[in-house]
């Protein structure tokens, strides 16, 4: 069976690739790998409603299965910002900025107060339409520092334990991740 993911990411479409294979799919495709543009506009208040917005545009267009997947930090001194709209938060592609700003405005804030998650929700459709929504979550606190290497986006700010998620190898990362977490959970409902 087919699937097309709605993203262009590489290291998204490797880890979908290899847990998809275990689930009876054995051509999965990214959008370029399909010959597909698909940017339809994210207006959903919640990450599950985005990720469903974008599998839905992709399945109406090809009538293939279709997985898309939404995902944020929520910093909870913050109200919950950036949340869904962590991509464009301020305005800003440059994910330095938004780190350090986040920074400065938890400043004075110590432990729990500087506390966040990762959230990712994964929607999936198969080809005769049957729709589920997965989703997953990982809790840490936000650093005073951006650190690491690795990663991208927020991950040099957010905290899993005494490192950030820049610091940590991918395989360590995978396994605790909110897109990890989410992966799982829609193996599960998929081999229910």
């Amino acid at each position: 069976m087919k699937i097309i993911i709605a993203s262009n990411n590489a290291g998204k479409i490797r880890e979908y690739k290899q847990m998809l294979a275990g689930a009876g799919f054995d051509e999965v495709l990214s959008l370029k790998e399909a010959g597909i543009t698909c940017e339809p506009e994210e207006t959903g208040a919640t990450f599950e409603e985005n990720a469903a917005i974008k599998a839905r545009a992709l399945y109406e267009m090809t009538g293939c299965s279709a997985l898309a997947d939404d995902s944020g930090l929520m910093v909870d001194a913050l109200g919950g910002e950036p949340g869904v709209y962590s991509a464009r938060w301020l305005g800003l592609d440059d994910y330095a900025l938004k780190n350090a700003e986040i920074i400065r405005r938890l400043e004075g804030k110590t432990g729990k107060e500087r506390s966040a998650r990762f959230v990712c929700a994964i929607h999936f459709i198969y080809e005769d339409g049957t729709e589920i929504t997965a989703k997953g979550v990982c809790e840490g606190l936000i650093g005073t520092e951006p650190r690491g290497e690795n990663g991208f986006g927020y991950d040099p700010i957010f905290m899993y334990g005494d490192k950030s998620f820049a610091e940590i190898p991918a395989e360590d990362k995978n396994a605790v991740s909110h897109r990890g977490n989410a992966l799982r959970e829609l193996e599960r409902k998929l081999n229910a």
